[in-house]
């Protein structure tokens, strides 16, 4: 299983970093490395987040930190992928599940 990312999804983890990073450095690093744990995960156990109302759009929330991993399964033969579409806090007000279909295709 390979992961690929969206545009939007790489500059929600800049932006992550970058927000994090103003308040503390080390904290940036402790979000940056519990979220690519749970990307890790991901591609071991591709089913682990919830499937969501929008067929297709899965959803994992990340240990430690309440970040929101949605993503969708490629399961063609020749793929076996899936793709990052989003990463936002899970306190965060942004997307709807019908954003996220429309970004990863």
């Amino acid at each position: 299983m390979k992961l690929r990312f969206t545009p939007r999804a790489t500059q929600d983890l800049i932006s992550i970093a970058e927000y994090v990073r103003d308040y503390s450095p080390q904290g940036a690093l402790r979000v940056r490395a519990a979220i690519l744990q749970s990307l890790q995960n991901l591609v071991r156990f591709p089913r682990l987040g919830r499937p969501q109302q929008v067929e297709g759009v899965r959803k994992l929330v990340t240990r430690r930190y309440p970040y929101l991993v949605y993503y969708a399964l490629d399961e063609r033969p020749a793929k076996s992928s899936f793709s990052r579409s989003s990463i936002p806090h899970g306190n965060a007000s942004i997307r709807t599940p019908e954003d996220l279909k429309s970004s990863a295709a």
